[in-house]
């Protein structure tokens, strides 16, 4: 099968590893079926949206786990929506704060990187969907380690760091050893060529940054970025080396019919028409530690302005 599909993406295998999803359904990790219930409102009858048709508009959300092995069922550290516009050739990101606190699908309100732990991507996906009032119509999961290997598969990324990270309680989890311990890292401000390892840390950093964890945000889609530009040079011989480093370490609903639908358009999307959204204070959101939160540090939503801007860049 995957021997099959290389032939097939023969010649236009830069713009199938942007969507690299399509790498790993040569292996049977695409087409994950997930059942969402439908959202439901007072009185309303329940009725499951269609997914999107071939060509046309579709969202998807991405989700990044720290599968450290600190939880059972690990929390999503990174939630973003990416809906993508074949005809357009346009593509919008919107960074979803990992300690947003919101009602969960699930039941009860808690910060929404639980979703995915109490009841994996379907509670993730109608988490977001009934907070956000979006229709989510794929996701892609990748941990810790998933996103270290993809990353040094592709001889690392390159980034402009504008926004230098110093932090010297960044966990230090990864290969082994105490997995609450900590250690010093640091992003240089300037161009800075990442491996996998350096890449996480830059992702992953949640302390020292002026903007907080939103910095964090836009660091996440900076890298995301970096990815689509160093696949591009892959070709059909890489695909099953990629195959093989994403293997456990990545899930995606994407099926085939997706993918095909993808590789006519990938390579004609440009940097200049991804537009990145993240939902900085005081704006959108703001911080607050009070007896409501259990005395957590939350991330509390402004539900006005974010639908507004939802409802403008996911129709």
């Amino acid at each position: 099968m995957l021997t099959l599909f290389c032939l097939l993406l023969s010649g236009t295998a830069g713009a199938a590893a942007y969507f690299f999803p399509v790498v790993v359904a040569g292996v049977g990790q695409t087409g994950q079926t997930v059942v969402v219930p439908p959202s439901r409102s007072q009185g309303t009858a329940s009725t499951p949206m269609p997914s999107a048709a071939p060509g046309a508009p579709f969202t998807v959300l991405l989700l990044g786990s720290d599968d450290d092995g600190k939880n059972k069922s690990p929390l999503t550290q990174s939630m973003i929506l990416v809906r993508v516009d074949p005809a357009s050739k346009h593509v919008t990101m919107l960074s979803i704060p990992r300690d947003l606190w919101v009602p969960l699908s699930t039941g009860g309100s808690a910060k929404i990187d639980a979703a995915y732990a109490y009841g994996g991507a379907a509670a993730a996906i109608a988490t977001v969907e009934r907070n956000f009032h979006v229709h989510i119509d794929e996701y892609a999961w990748v941990g810790l380690k998933g996103l270290i290997k993809l990353i040094d598969r592709l001889g690392g990324v390159d980034v402009l760091v504008s926004n230098p990270v110093l932090d010297d309680e960044y966990p230090n989890d990864i290969n082994g050893g105490f997995l609450y311990g900590y250690m010093r890292i640091a992003a240089l401000p300037g161009f800075q060529h990442l491996d996998g390892t350096h890449a996480l840390q830059y992702v992953r950093s949640r302390h020292n940054d002026i903007n907080g964890d939103f910095g964090r945000s836009a660091r996440q889609q900076q890298v995301l970025l970096a990815i689509k530009a160093k696949a591009s040079t892959l070709n059909a011989a890489d695909l099953p080396d990629i195959v093989e480093t994403l293997k456990g370490n990545f899930t995606t609903s994407m099926g085939l019919d997706r993918v095909r639908s993808l590789l006519g358009v990938a390579t004609a999307f440009d940097l200049a028409n991804v537009k990145q959204i993240v939902l900085f204070v005081p704006t959108y959101t703001s911080y607050d530690r009070g007896a409501a939160y259990g005395g957590q540090s939350v991330v509390v939503p402004h539900w006005s302005q974010i639908l507004a801007v939802t409802r403008a860049n996911f129709p």
